[in-house]
């Protein structure tokens, strides 16, 4: 299950920014993955939510605006085919902050749900691209509870790269990438960027 200790962990006033004092020039360190290794990796993390679920049942993924909505989307496709039985879809919008790129503000602020589907009693596996301070799943969490009561939650992403604000850990990995603070990981994906590819970027 998604590891989380609630307790005393999340203090918002003590959360500090991590928004940069002045301008900093990115540049791309090195390629992570590929388009092919993307889809490839999407192909396990499916098989594995498929495996820990026993089938699709009472399974619903739920992706983070943005890039865990596509990532979300392509996991229903393959669950599908390989199940031949649909999957229900959620999407959470937290757009005040997002966990890797946060240069807008010092806290995730959730915009809009678009819940269009049951989570009370279902087994729920958040998407999103990357895992960072823990902040971004801990908002999405509260949303969820807002609209229901899911039987169990677990989070899915694509990088995890470490640096935890709070004690969140993600029951399916796509890869681990150990990153220093002035690091950034960038996931383009063709449905958002025309690009599809994994990035290590450094702040200079």
């Amino acid at each position: 299950m998604l590891a989380l200790i609630l307790q005393h962990a999340y203090d918002p006033p003590f959360m500090h920014s991590r928004a940069p004092s002045r301008p900093a020039e990115i540049q791309q360190k090195a390629q992570l993955m590929s388009a092919s290794e993307v889809e490839r990796t999407l192909i396990r993390l499916a098989h594995q939510i498929l495996e820990k679920h026993n089938g699709v049942g009472d399974l619903a993924l739920v992706g983070i605006r943005r890039r865990g909505v596509p990532l979300a989307q392509r996991l229903a496709r393959i669950i599908q085919r390989i199940e031949k039985k649909p999957v229900l879809l959620g999407t959470l919008d937290i757009t005040l902050y997002r966990d890797d790129l946060s240069t807008l503000g010092s806290k995730p602020v959730v915009q809009k749900t678009e819940m269009e589907i049951p989570i009370t009693g279902k087994s729920v596996v958040l998407v999103d691209d990357v895992l960072y301070t823990g902040r971004t799943t801990r908002a999405a969490m509260d949303a969820l509870f807002r609209s229901g009561r899911p039987r169990r939650l677990q989070l899915c992403v694509l990088i995890d790269r470490g640096h935890r604000e709070l004690p969140v850990e993600a029951t399916f990995v796509g890869r681990v990438v150990q990153t220093t603070e002035n690091q950034i990981i960038e996931v383009k994906l063709r449905e958002v960027d025309d690009a599809e590819k994994v990035l290590l970027m450094e702040k200079r």
